[in-house]
């Protein structure tokens, strides 16, 4: 019984080591760009 939780225990320290360095090493940057949008407004928008 001992043996299962020490490889689950070992699995998990895995797991968090893979996610870590995921962090650090993987690509998470955001793709940016420039985004326009035309709005046109209902009725006589900002005339008096």
């Amino acid at each position: 019984m001992g043996r299962i939780f020490q490889a689950i225990a070992i699995l998990l320290v895995f797991a968090v080591l893979a996610v870590i360095g995921y962090a650090y090493f993987g690509d998470m940057h955001p793709q940016t760009g420039e985004q326009r949008l035309e709005v046109t407004l209902p009725g006589n928008a900002g005339g008096n």
